[in-house]
């Protein structure tokens, strides 16, 4: 499907959150008088969560977009964590998502991925396998002397667990980036304390969290119907 014809499948409501968002980042980015790079990445962060939240894969392509630049932000920061998390997992997982999805459209022509059930099995394997990647990447930022220790190795723990249910194409990845976005909207809070032009980035997880809760209805709604045409198909 082509970029035009993709954008005019969104909802109304799809695309006022979507000029909402924007239009919030962009205000606050004005008033905190921030650079460049923290309105780009954010432009480019909530135009990928639209996408994503109606399963098409144009939405993973805008992540890994949005993963390098916001990697260059943290790294003025500091928040070596951050920049280690997007550039050496959100990148690749990105664009292997994209792929991924793309090889599992629900029907040919249509761009919206099939959406399926992860097993008890599979998600018991994510949770044993969290505690052992949140104690290596403490090792690591705590090497690195990175700001806010704790808060950022639970950003890490999140960012992975989501990130698992994202390529099982579950719909359970958006609650779990929620909860990623409200780590995320913390740490960006206490940067904010020492630098007022960081608040777009505290903006940006906030529209991040409203983004990945309208997510988790879209997936939920679109599995129900998909579930019916599969029903009526066979």
């Amino acid at each position: 499907m082509k970029l035009k014809t993709t954008i005019q499948s969104l909802t109304l409501f799809e695309r006022l959150l979507w000029f909402t968002s924007a239009f919030v980042i962009t205000i606050s980015f004005l008033f905190s008088g921030g650079n460049g790079l923290t309105l780009i990445a954010s432009l480019l962060g909530v135009s990928a969560l639209i996408f994503m939240a109606r399963g098409y894969p144009l939405g993973q392509l805008l992540m890994a977009l949005f993963s390098i630049v916001y990697a260059l932000i943290s790294w003025t920061y500091g928040y070596y964590g951050e920049m280690m998390i997007y550039l050496g997992k959100a990148l690749p997982v990105s664009l292997v998502v994209m792929f991924a999805w793309l090889r599992h459209p629900f029907t040919n022509g249509n761009p919206e991925i099939e959406i399926r059930h992860v097993s008890l099995k599979k998600s018991l394997l994510i949770m044993a396998l969290a505690p052992f990647v949140t104690a290596l990447f403490y090792l690591i930022l705590r090497a690195f002397n990175t700001p806010n220790l704790m808060i950022s190795t639970l950003s890490i723990t999140t960012s992975f667990v989501a990130a698992s249910f994202m390529y099982l194409r579950s719909p359970y990845f958006a609650l779990l980036f929620g909860l990623n976005d409200v780590v995320l909207i913390t740490l960006w809070s206490l940067a904010t304390i020492d630098d007022i032009t960081y608040l777009p980035m505290v903006i940006l997880f906030t529209t991040f969290l409203a983004n990945d809760i309208y997510a988790y209805i879209s997936w939920t709604r679109i599995q129900v119907r998909q579930g019916l045409l599969k029903e009526k198909t066979t």
